[in-house]
């Protein structure tokens, strides 16, 4: 079995990134600038820790859809030049998304709204009577899509989930398919990917790994790691233009039911109502009918072509020395106590959530925004199995029970919620200091 201490991503270089590469400076985000109103009325400049929610957009992305926006066309079925510019920058955003996050040279990628469209649409494609096996720790996106599924507890260790999954899979006769997330969304955390793969296929399955948290922090490489699929959202990978993507084997997809049936999907349709209808076999058409988000595909491959132009050494160093500050600081604080699955020394993206003795997330939050401009994300993330498993299993509630009855939003229903603040390109020391500062004085009211 693989060792349990390469979790997800390739090394820091590759052979073809050179020396040079990984000394770029980091790129740049829209909105560094950006000042907010706090109490008083006084502007302060925005401390954005909510990268996990959505990072704010690069400057080299920013610059690619002002290029494309001139001879901004439909792609695919024009003949006029604009049309035809802009179905070939479309299709080298999917060249290089496919070098982005290292897949086959065959495998497919099509372009979603989001992570959760992916997944949904690898969902519906999915051979008959295919059971899926996912973590109670997963984002909603990957716990509620699936037809058949089993659902398995928090593992207490990292080990006890490549465990978990082997007897899981064991047990279950024909198709089967592994989900399980990089990196967590609440906690940071990375998962074994690489064993988890691994036991997978070795029980004839195969594998869906959520990368959403981790492609803007570490490199990835599903070649190395043996993947099947994976999925990703832009608006968390400093491209905020609504778009995502599937990448992975072709057969399953170009089997599958479309996941939109329209203009483009097929080779022909026949006269009658009900008639024969030819769908493409190639998955990219096959699932991507109507005019696409061609900017969004634009901007999703300039945000990868940046970070992979760039080089990931001085990101992962910066990030990491965040992050601990942040983490350690916190730690300090009477009341505040840190959500974890695996413990403190796991590795980890740049995310954090917490509790604050006395208050409700939702206050912690409103009190963070309203009187030290500081953007945090309360509730239970869009993963409220797991949060409730953090909170009922660790010394993290309140002395009247720490339960928080604030309105939390989106998909939050605002009881037993927490804090998460999340750093990226852009979060500067001042920020994670301010945060720090907050958090004690709030915790000592």
């Amino acid at each position: 079995m693989p060792t349990l201490t390469i979790f997800n991503s390739a090394p820091a270089e590759t052979a073809a990134q050179t020396p040079a590469a990984a000394e770029r400076p980091l790129p740049a985000v829209l909105g560094a600038d950006l000042e907010v109103p706090v109490k008083g009325g006084r502007l302060v400049g925005y401390a954005n820790l909510d990268y996990a929610a959505s990072a704010p957009c690069l400057e080299p992305v920013n610059a690619a859809v002002a290029a494309a926006l001139p001879a901004y066309s439909s792609v695919h079925r024009g003949a006029g030049y604009a049309s035809q510019l802009t179905t070939a920058r479309y299709e080298q955003a999917r060249h290089t998304v496919r070098a982005f996050v290292g897949a086959r040279p065959d495998d497919a990628v099509i372009f979603t709204r989001n992570t959760t469209d992916a997944t949904n649409l690898l969902a519906r494609c999915l051979p008959a009577g295919t059971t899926a096996v996912v973590f109670d720790t997963e984002h909603h996106a990957s716990l509620l899509p699936w037809q058949r599924s089993v659902r398995l507890a928090p593992p207490p260790l990292p080990g006890s989930a490549v465990r978990a999954a082997d007897e899981a899979l064991a047990g279950i006769d024909g198709p089967k398919l592994l989900v399980v997330t990089a990196a967590s969304n609440v906690t940071g955390e990375l998962w074994p990917i690489a064993a988890l793969a691994h036991i997978a296929h070795r029980h004839g399955a195969r594998i869906l790994v959520d990368a959403a948290q981790l492609v803007p922090h570490r490199q990835l490489n599903l070649t190395a790691l043996d993947l099947d699929y994976v999925v990703f959202s832009g608006h968390k990978l400093y491209a905020p233009f609504g778009a995502g993507a599937l990448v992975g084997r072709r057969d399953w997809l170009a089997e599958g039911e479309p996941y939109l049936k329209g203009g483009g999907a097929v080779r022909s349709v026949g006269d009658a109502a009900g008639g024969e209808v030819d769908w493409h076999d190639d998955p990219e058409p096959r699932h991507e009918a109507g005019t696409p988000n061609v900017l969004g595909a634009i901007a999703l491959a300039a945000a990868c072509d940046a970070l992979s132009a760039t080089g990931w050494t001085a990101l992962v160093r910066e990030e990491e020395r965040l992050i601990a500050r942040l983490r350690a600081g916190l730690a300090t604080i009477e009341g505040v106590r840190e959500l974890s699955l695996w413990g403190e020394d796991h590795p980890r993206v740049g995310i954090v959530s917490f509790t604050v003795a006395g208050h409700s997330a939702r206050e912690v939050a409103e009190l963070l925004s309203g009187e030290y401009g500081i953007g945090v994300r309360d509730g239970k993330f869009c993963a409220h199995p797991f949060v409730r498993h953090l909170l009922s299993t660790t010394e993290r509630r309140s002395p009247a029970g720490g339960r928080d009855h604030g309105h939390a939003g989106g998909c939050e229903d605002g009881t037993d919620s927490a804090v998460r603040a999340s750093i990226g390109l852009g979060t500067t020391q001042e920020h994670v200091d301010r945060l720090i500062e907050a958090v004690r004085d709030l915790a000592a009211r």
